[in-house]
């Protein structure tokens, strides 16, 4: 089973109200290639391509590898606005109207928290117990009902989310779709012996463990570049992939991406950062491993 690893800062494609960035055409009766086709509603090649250029870098360079998941978010969206349109609501094609009227059906439909049990407060207590700090389930419990029923309601979005994609004629031209993706640019990663290497090298060390799919982590992956070649011969600079090299990332421990490790001359690990960080800050941190 593929590891999940929580990714910091980084953009999540799930349709949800104020994604104004993901904004998107629909052209009807239009003589353009269509992508897409919602209940009838087109999205086109050109209409799509045009959206995807508005996207900042680098989320626009993994949406043009993976062109396949911001349609779908696309779809979806559609879809909502047709829901709105059934209950009489006109929201326009102005995008800020479209966003709001999103925002203000979705706070309708699941405007009521969920009920939790007392049996299910007592469960989740039970199950999670270590992780409590000694807390009686009394003390915590406001807590614990707030989580589950962020959870239960996330489980009701995607359950509605569904049932209307269900309902709907969508129609995919998946060969467009497909002559649309960018192959990704070479992004060479180092391997658990690189690393060994490194931490023999009698230099300190700094180790990203990330993915090309986070978006943090490509933010990383041009200052790293220059660290490397500003610090050569005095600082060794690695990429670990955390899904091809899984074992690696389960010996240290990552939960999260990206994780920066900073190891001394002697290869002992000294501190970590969790998330993005300038190349200032790097710098500066590097220090506390002795690079000047």
């Amino acid at each position: 089973m593929k590891k999940k690893f929580i990714v910091i800062g980084a953009a999540v494609f799930v349709v949800l109200a104020g994604a104004a960035l993901f904004y998107f055409l629909l052209a009807e009766g239009s003589g353009e290639k269509a992508l897409a086709s919602i209940n009838g509603e087109k999205i086109t090649v050109d209409g799509f391509l045009q959206e995807v250029e508005k996207i900042q870098e680098p989320t626009r360079g993994m949406v043009k590898e993976n062109p396949a998941e911001f349609l779908d978010m696309l779809i979806m969206k559609a879809l909502l606005l047709q829901e709105i349109r059934k209950q009489g609501a006109q929201p326009g094609n102005d995008e800020k109207a479209q966003e709001s009227a999103i925002q203000e059906f979705l706070q309708k439909k699941f405007s009521s928290p969920p009920v939790v049990s007392s049996e299910e407060l007592g469960a989740f207590y039970e199950t999670h117990k270590e992780s409590m700090e000694g807390k009686t389930l009394e003390e915590v419990a406001p807590l614990i009902e707030q989580f589950i029923q962020q959870q239960k309601q996330e489980e009701e979005y995607l359950r509605f989310v569904q049932g209307i994609r269900d309902r709907a004629a969508i129609e995919i031209n998946q060969e467009r779709l497909q002559a649309l993706a960018v192959k990704p640019a070479d992004t060479a990663t180092n391997t658990a012996e690189d690393l060994a290497r490194a931490l023999q090298s009698g230099r300190p060390a700094l180790v990203d463990f990330g993915s090309n799919s986070c978006i943090p982590c490509r933010q990383l992956r041009p200052i790293l570049h220059e660290i490397k070649k500003e610090q050569e011969g005095k600082l060794e600079v690695l990429v670990i992939d955390v899904y091809k090299n899984q074992n690696l990332s389960s010996e240290y421990r990552i939960q999260v991406i990206p994780t920066l490790v900073f190891f001394d001359s002697k290869g002992k690990e000294m501190f970590r950062h969790q998330g993005f960080k300038p190349k200032a800050a790097l710098m500066e941190e590097l220090k506390k491993i002795g690079v000047d």
